[in-house]
């Protein structure tokens, strides 16, 4: 019988976060089926976060809805991002997307790329 538990979603956003989504999707002249988030082998420290509309939902994305925006999870990212709440936030100098992962050990200085460890298997099957 199958596991009717329900689990976790892999990521939320803050409110900040789902009006910024929100307001930049309004603004795009293609259809947006989503915001695809994932990681990739860059930086100094190692990775870096992506993000890009999506015009349809990959075949393997995790998809979580979450405020009224739907995020697209890159399969391959999933076990690094278990657990991250993405926020936006503004300052006097700036304004960016902030990624507050459980599973960041650290960081570059200029902020621009992290080193993460993935969430270790048996945490993980539970989410599953």
């Amino acid at each position: 019988m199958a596991d009717l538990r329900s689990r976790p979603p892999v990521m939320t956003l803050t409110d900040a976060a789902a009006e910024r989504v929100r307001a930049i999707i309004a603004r795009s002249d293609k259809p947006v089926a989503g915001l695809r988030v994932g990681i990739k082998n860059a930086g100094c420290a190692g990775m870096e976060y992506t993000m890009e509309f999506a015009e349809e939902a990959g075949r393997f994305d995790e998809v979580v809805e979450d405020k009224g925006v739907k995020v697209l999870i890159d399969p391959k990212a999933i076990m690094y991002l278990l657990g991250t709440q993405m926020d936006y936030k503004t300052d006097k100098l700036s304004a960016q997307f902030v990624f507050n992962n459980p599973n960041q050990t650290s960081a570059c200085g200029c902020g621009e790329s992290v080193a993460i460890t993935p969430v270790k298997r048996d945490v993980a099957d539970a989410h599953a």
